[in-house]
């Protein structure tokens, strides 16, 4: 499997932006899709994950409320719809896929060596 990541930009606190993260390769329903972000200094933290479908999700707690993902089979896209944005926000953003049925992987508490692609990194950033 391999992914795309892209959408990121520079936004006013309270913005909002979409990530897109497209996904091609085989057997795209075997995987989770989650999305992370690394802050500088930081270490990369997840955000949240999305199963088979739109009703499979979890996201961490600093974004609960504000952060939407989805996932559009037909067209094989993981989006992420950010609202409400913070300058704590800011960071560069990466999706990334992980094995579908992995608890720890739907909870975003696998290490990340668990997970078996990487898209390339897209930058968020929010201005105060």
């Amino acid at each position: 499997v391999q992914l795309q990541a892209s959408g990121g930009g520079s936004v006013q606190s309270g913005g909002s932006l979409k990530l897109s993260c497209v996904i091609s390769g085989t057997n795209s329903d075997s995987y989770a899709i989650a999305w992370f972000r690394q802050a500088p200094g930081k270490e990369r933290e997840g955000v949240s994950v999305i199963g088979r479908n739109n009703a499979d999700t979890y996201y961490a707690d600093s974004v609960k409320g504000r952060f939407t993902i989805s996932r559009d089979n037909a067209k094989n896209v993981v989006y992420l719809q950010m609202t409400s944005l913070k300058p704590d926000d800011t960071a560069v953003y990466y999706c990334a896929a992980g094995w579908v049925l992995s608890l720890e992987i739907l909870t975003l508490t696998a290490p990340l060596s668990d997970y078996d692609a990487w898209g390339q990194e897209t930058q968020v950033t929010v201005s105060s």
